[in-house]
Protein backbone atom coordinates (compact mmCIF):
# COMPACT_ATOMS: atom_id res chain seq x y z
CA UNK A 1 0.00 0.00 0.00
CA UNK A 2 2.67 2.38 0.94
CA UNK A 3 6.20 2.27 -0.52
CA UNK A 4 9.46 4.82 0.54
CA UNK A 5 12.61 3.96 -1.45
CA UNK A 6 15.41 5.91 -0.74
CA UNK A 7 13.65 9.02 -0.17
CA UNK A 8 15.47 12.60 0.65
CA UNK A 9 13.67 15.66 1.72
CA UNK A 10 15.20 19.56 1.98
CA UNK A 11 13.53 23.02 2.13
CA UNK A 12 15.09 25.03 0.19
CA UNK A 13 18.35 25.18 -0.04
CA UNK A 14 18.83 24.24 3.57
CA UNK A 15 20.36 20.09 4.92
CA UNK A 16 17.85 17.07 4.17
CA UNK A 17 15.45 16.74 7.14
CA UNK A 18 14.96 13.16 6.02
CA UNK A 19 17.60 10.83 4.42
CA UNK A 20 16.81 7.53 2.73
CA UNK A 21 14.33 6.72 4.04
CA UNK A 22 12.83 3.13 2.98
CA UNK A 23 9.99 1.03 3.82
CA UNK A 24 6.66 -0.50 3.01
CA UNK A 25 3.45 -0.50 4.65
CA UNK A 26 0.87 -3.64 3.58
CA UNK A 27 -2.96 -2.77 3.51
CA UNK A 28 -4.33 -2.92 6.87
CA UNK A 29 -1.47 -2.30 8.98
CA UNK A 30 -0.89 0.07 12.19
CA UNK A 31 2.02 1.72 13.02
CA UNK A 32 2.98 4.47 15.34
CA UNK A 33 5.41 7.34 13.75
CA UNK A 34 8.07 8.58 16.64
CA UNK A 35 10.71 10.51 17.55
CA UNK A 36 12.22 13.58 19.22
CA UNK A 37 11.22 16.94 17.94
CA UNK A 38 12.17 18.05 14.76
CA UNK A 39 13.29 14.54 13.61
CA UNK A 40 11.27 15.17 10.17
CA UNK A 41 7.34 13.39 11.42
CA UNK A 42 5.07 16.01 10.24
CA UNK A 43 7.18 16.29 7.27
CA UNK A 44 7.01 12.19 6.47
CA UNK A 45 2.95 12.84 7.24
CA UNK A 46 2.76 15.28 4.72
CA UNK A 47 4.69 13.28 1.94
CA UNK A 48 1.92 10.89 2.28
CA UNK A 49 -0.72 13.13 1.71
CA UNK A 50 1.43 14.32 -1.00
CA UNK A 51 1.05 17.61 0.09
CA UNK A 52 5.12 17.36 -0.30
CA UNK A 53 7.41 15.92 -3.28
CA UNK A 54 10.57 14.27 -2.08
CA UNK A 55 13.69 15.86 -3.06
CA UNK A 56 15.06 12.26 -4.24
CA UNK A 57 13.73 8.89 -4.11
CA UNK A 58 10.43 6.86 -5.26
CA UNK A 59 6.74 6.74 -3.08
CA UNK A 60 4.43 5.10 -4.39
CA UNK A 61 0.54 5.05 -2.51
CA UNK A 62 -2.27 2.29 -3.60
CA UNK A 63 0.25 1.12 -6.41
CA UNK A 64 1.00 4.37 -7.73
CA UNK A 65 3.88 6.06 -8.38
CA UNK A 66 3.00 9.57 -6.87
CA UNK A 67 5.72 11.70 -9.09
CA UNK A 68 4.19 11.05 -12.13
CA UNK A 69 0.67 11.67 -11.40
CA UNK A 70 -0.75 15.19 -12.51
CA UNK A 71 -2.50 16.70 -9.97
CA UNK A 72 -6.43 15.85 -10.66
CA UNK A 73 -5.14 12.11 -9.95
CA UNK A 74 -3.04 13.09 -6.84
CA UNK A 75 -6.39 14.96 -5.58
CA UNK A 76 -8.28 11.32 -6.62
CA UNK A 77 -5.78 9.63 -4.29
CA UNK A 78 -5.99 11.99 -1.14
CA UNK A 79 -9.72 11.47 -0.95
CA UNK A 80 -8.81 7.78 -0.03
CA UNK A 81 -6.88 9.28 3.07
CA UNK A 82 -7.89 10.67 6.11
CA UNK A 83 -5.19 13.67 8.12
CA UNK A 84 -5.76 14.71 11.59
CA UNK A 85 -3.54 17.87 11.67
CA UNK A 86 -2.04 19.29 14.74
CA UNK A 87 -3.69 22.89 13.78
CA UNK A 88 -6.73 21.00 13.16
CA UNK A 89 -7.71 23.20 10.32
CA UNK A 90 -11.90 23.12 11.32
CA UNK A 91 -13.67 25.37 9.15
CA UNK A 92 -14.56 28.61 11.38
CA UNK A 93 -18.18 29.02 9.53
CA UNK A 94 -19.09 25.96 10.15
CA UNK A 95 -20.83 23.94 13.07
CA UNK A 96 -19.28 21.48 14.58
CA UNK A 97 -21.40 18.68 13.03
CA UNK A 98 -21.16 20.01 9.67
CA UNK A 99 -17.17 20.13 10.04
CA UNK A 100 -17.34 16.44 10.76
CA UNK A 101 -20.18 15.91 7.54
CA UNK A 102 -17.79 17.73 4.90
CA UNK A 103 -16.00 14.78 3.75
CA UNK A 104 -19.17 12.80 3.04
CA UNK A 105 -20.75 16.13 1.29
CA UNK A 106 -17.35 16.56 -1.01
CA UNK A 107 -17.75 12.57 -1.60
CA UNK A 108 -21.51 13.91 -2.78
CA UNK A 109 -23.78 11.51 -0.39
CA UNK A 110 -27.13 12.68 0.77
CA UNK A 111 -27.18 14.07 4.35
CA UNK A 112 -30.29 11.58 5.07
CA UNK A 113 -27.74 8.35 4.48
CA UNK A 114 -25.38 9.93 6.99
CA UNK A 115 -26.66 12.01 9.32
CA UNK A 116 -27.00 9.55 12.42
CA UNK A 117 -23.62 8.34 11.74
CA UNK A 118 -22.06 11.47 12.14
CA UNK A 119 -24.10 12.12 15.47
CA UNK A 120 -23.52 8.78 16.87
CA UNK A 121 -19.35 9.62 16.02
CA UNK A 122 -19.90 12.82 17.63
CA UNK A 123 -21.21 11.64 20.76
CA UNK A 124 -18.72 8.55 21.02
CA UNK A 125 -16.07 11.41 21.15
CA UNK A 126 -17.78 13.21 23.67
CA UNK A 127 -18.92 16.15 21.84
CA UNK A 128 -22.83 14.86 21.85
CA UNK A 129 -23.40 19.12 23.73
CA UNK A 130 -21.59 20.90 21.17
CA UNK A 131 -22.49 19.77 17.56
CA UNK A 132 -23.95 22.92 16.89
CA UNK A 133 -21.07 25.07 17.94
CA UNK A 134 -18.51 26.51 15.66
CA UNK A 135 -14.61 26.68 16.21
CA UNK A 136 -14.27 29.77 18.06
CA UNK A 137 -15.99 29.15 20.85
CA UNK A 138 -14.61 25.30 21.37
CA UNK A 139 -11.58 24.31 23.73
CA UNK A 140 -8.23 23.40 22.04
CA UNK A 141 -9.24 19.29 23.05
CA UNK A 142 -12.51 19.57 21.69
CA UNK A 143 -11.30 21.01 18.33
CA UNK A 144 -9.02 18.00 18.27
CA UNK A 145 -11.90 15.93 18.51
CA UNK A 146 -13.80 17.19 16.37
CA UNK A 147 -10.83 16.78 13.86
CA UNK A 148 -10.52 13.03 14.38
CA UNK A 149 -14.11 12.76 13.84
CA UNK A 150 -14.35 14.62 10.90
CA UNK A 151 -10.52 12.47 9.48
CA UNK A 152 -12.24 9.12 10.35
CA UNK A 153 -16.05 9.48 9.47
CA UNK A 154 -15.90 8.50 6.08
CA UNK A 155 -14.08 5.20 7.11
CA UNK A 156 -10.50 6.13 4.53
CA UNK A 157 -8.19 3.61 3.40
CA UNK A 158 -4.98 5.25 5.13
CA UNK A 159 -5.85 7.69 8.62
CA UNK A 160 -2.55 9.93 9.14
CA UNK A 161 -2.83 11.34 12.87
CA UNK A 162 -0.24 13.84 13.79
CA UNK A 163 -0.17 14.17 17.59
CA UNK A 164 -4.03 13.32 17.55
CA UNK A 165 -3.84 13.15 21.63
CA UNK A 166 -1.84 15.91 22.49
CA UNK A 167 -4.94 18.21 23.62
CA UNK A 168 -6.86 15.47 25.09
CA UNK A 169 -6.65 14.00 28.93
CA UNK A 170 -5.31 10.03 29.12
CA UNK A 171 -8.80 8.67 29.68
CA UNK A 172 -10.16 10.72 26.46
CA UNK A 173 -6.48 9.80 24.60
CA UNK A 174 -7.44 6.02 24.98
CA UNK A 175 -10.79 6.00 24.02
CA UNK A 176 -9.45 7.65 20.72
CA UNK A 177 -7.10 5.25 20.61
CA UNK A 178 -9.88 2.43 20.77
CA UNK A 179 -11.57 4.07 17.52
CA UNK A 180 -8.46 3.90 15.59
CA UNK A 181 -7.87 0.35 16.41
CA UNK A 182 -11.35 -0.45 15.55
CA UNK A 183 -11.03 1.65 12.39
CA UNK A 184 -8.08 -0.61 11.18
CA UNK A 185 -9.82 -3.67 12.41
CA UNK A 186 -12.22 -2.88 9.83
CA UNK A 187 -9.54 -2.67 7.14
CA UNK A 188 -8.10 1.12 7.15
CA UNK A 189 -4.53 1.53 7.37
CA UNK A 190 -3.29 3.54 10.15
CA UNK A 191 -0.23 5.66 10.82
CA UNK A 192 -0.24 7.92 14.44
CA UNK A 193 2.25 9.95 15.24
CA UNK A 194 3.25 10.88 18.65
CA UNK A 195 5.08 11.46 21.17
CA UNK A 196 3.13 9.92 24.11
CA UNK A 197 4.85 6.65 25.11
CA UNK A 198 1.93 5.94 27.38
CA UNK A 199 -0.47 5.76 24.10
CA UNK A 200 1.94 3.97 22.53
CA UNK A 201 2.29 1.32 25.37
CA UNK A 202 -1.94 0.87 25.49
CA UNK A 203 -1.40 -1.22 21.83
CA UNK A 204 1.14 -4.10 20.44
CA UNK A 205 2.10 -2.27 16.88
CA UNK A 206 5.15 -1.50 15.04
CA UNK A 207 7.11 1.61 16.18
CA UNK A 208 8.22 3.80 13.39
CA UNK A 209 11.48 5.65 14.65
CA UNK A 210 12.85 9.04 13.28
CA UNK A 211 15.91 10.21 14.65
CA UNK A 212 18.33 12.89 12.60
CA UNK A 213 16.18 12.33 9.31
CA UNK A 214 16.76 8.62 9.07
CA UNK A 215 13.72 5.72 9.91
CA UNK A 216 14.20 2.15 11.83
CA UNK A 217 10.94 -0.01 11.90
CA UNK A 218 11.06 -1.98 15.18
Amino acid sequence: MIRFENVGLRYGLGPEVLRDVDFHLVRGSFHFLTGPSGAGKTSLLRLLLMSLRPSRGLIHLFGQNCADLPSPERADLRRRIGIVFQDFRLLDHLTTWENVALPLRVFGKSEASYSEDVTDLLKWVGLGDRMTAYPEVLSGGEKQRAAIARAVIGKPELLLADEPTGNVDPNMANRLLRLFIELNRLGTSVIIATHDFQLMDQCDAPRMVLNEGHLEVR
